[in-house]
Formats: C-alpha cells, structure tokens, sequence
C-alpha cells in the first residue's frame, strides 16, 4: 500500500510540475520574457551549450565563463519551476564578468531535456550536472546555488557531493511548505511527495551558506528564510533584499543582489 502511494505520489508529481512548467513558460514566450539563447563570445562572456548524460535523460545545459580572465569561482545553478536555461541567461552573464563560471541546466522534462521530472530525478540531475562541471574545472570547487524549487534540490546535495558553498535563493523550509504557500489544499496534502524537507537538512548538514530572500516575494515568505537560517545556526548568513519579488533576481538581475552572492562565493 505504501509502495502504491509513493508512485501515485510520483505520478501526480510529474504531471502537476509538467502542466505548471509549460504552462508558465508559454506565458513567458508570449509576453517576450524568453526568447532565444545566444551561443559564442557575447560582450567577453563565452557562451556554451552543453548536453549532460543523467541516468536515462540527456539534460541540456548552459555554460557561461570569462573569456579574458581566469574564473575565481564556480557554479552549479538549480533554477526554479517556471524557469528553462534562457531566462538564466543574463544572470549568466553578470556573473561571468565578476569572474564566476557557471553552470545552468533544464530538469529531465524541462525545455529541451529530455524524460520526465520527478523528485528523485531532479536530484539526480543536479549530481550529474555536478559532477560534469567538476570535470570542466578539476583545478576549482564547484558551489551550488538553488533558485525557489531549486533551493530544495540543491540543500539534497550536501550530503552527496562535495559542495564547497550552497547559496539558497527565494528558499523554502520544506516542498510541503511551499506548496501550500503556493495555494495547495491542506485537505489535499496527502498527495504531496515527502521530499525537500530543508530545514532537516540544513539542521544536520551545511556548507559555508548564504540565504538571500527578497523583501516582496509573495511566493514563499521572509519568514521561511529566517526559519532556515535558525536551523543552519552561525555557518549561515542571511540577507533581506528590499522591494525585491520572488521572480526579480533573474528576471531584472542587479549587480546589487548579485554581488552578495560572487562575495560568498570567493
């Protein structure tokens, strides 16, 4: 009986963070927030598109470092539910040119990757897509940084790869938090998977971590940053960004906001 209820759990999953991703990213190609991805030397950024092997899936991923530099830090970044690689790509830029090579990639189901989304695939591709930017920088330690739904995947890192320092963007204390937070029925919360409990997480494992919210997001509230940061105690830094929404770090990113992070990072 438990078996049958974690796969229907799954199922639902799936089909839920399917209908929910597409649908908002259609939203976003119509209203002109994503268009295509340039590949190549773009203002002394080199762009990389990259395909990623992950279990049955190839995920498709984006790779953007300093063209005139050497890189000072490395970045795996695990983006949100609405997102695909396109929308990072700014930020992606930004960082480069601050000295941070980093690493974008589309869950298994999302954009152009392909197979399915579920929990225990989406953790699996952010160990692939880990351990692939290891491979491109064995000389430097890789750091994570999780935006909303990825601040769940990538707190699970911790303890499976050797994260050098976790960034938690827009964050929330555990999946079943934030889906009530997002409107979910409690009545209903029988068919949430039992996953992304962060604050466990943080409790007992932690990197070097900054969690930085901002100061408007009406997804998840500045309380959950504040609850997160309790758990992880005095290794964690905790930043409020005023008048900044849930979507704003990369949809307008500001050197204001990202700084914070390229410090940590260093």
């Amino acid at each position: 009986m438990t078996k049958l209820r974690d796969t229907t759990r799954t199922y639902l999953f799936t089909v839920a963070m399917t209908a929910v991703s597409r649908g908002l990213l259609t939203r976003d190609r119509l209203v002109g927030r994503v268009g295509k991805l340039p590949t190549g030397t773009q203002s002394g950024v080199l762009i990389s598109r990259l395909p990623i092997p992950s279990g049955m899936s190839v995920l498709d991923a984006v790779l953007a470092r300093p063209v005139s530099s050497t890189e000072t830090a490395v970045l795996l970044i695990c983006h949100g539910i609405g997102e695909v690689v396109e929308h990072w790509f700014a930020v992606q830029q930004l960082l480069a040119r601050s000295g941070v090579a980093s690493l974008v990639f589309d869950y298994s189901g999302y954009g152009r990757s392909s197979g399915f989304i579920n929990p225990g695939q989406c953790e699996q591709d952010a160990i692939s897509a880990f351990s692939y930017l290891q491979g491109l920088f064995p000389s430097r330690p890789v750091s994570v940084l999780g935006f909303s739904l990825g601040s769940g995947i990538a707190a699970t890192l911790l303890a499976r790869v050797p994260v050098h320092r976790l960034v938690l963007c827009a964050s929330f204390t555990s999946f079943k938090a934030a889906a009530f937070s997002a409107g979910f029925p409690k009545l209903l919360s029988f068919l949430i998977p039992a996953v992304w409990y962060t604050e466990e997480i943080l409790s007992s494992d932690s990197a070097p971590l900054l969690i930085i919210h901002g100061a408007d997001d009406r997804l998840f509230p500045v309380r959950m940053a504040r609850e997160l940061q309790a758990c992880a105690g005095s290794n964690c830094k905790l930043v409020i960004v005023a008048k900044l929404s849930h979507d704003g770090p990369y949809r307008t990113p500001q050197d204001s906001y990202w700084n914070f992070i390229v410090s940590h990072l260093m």
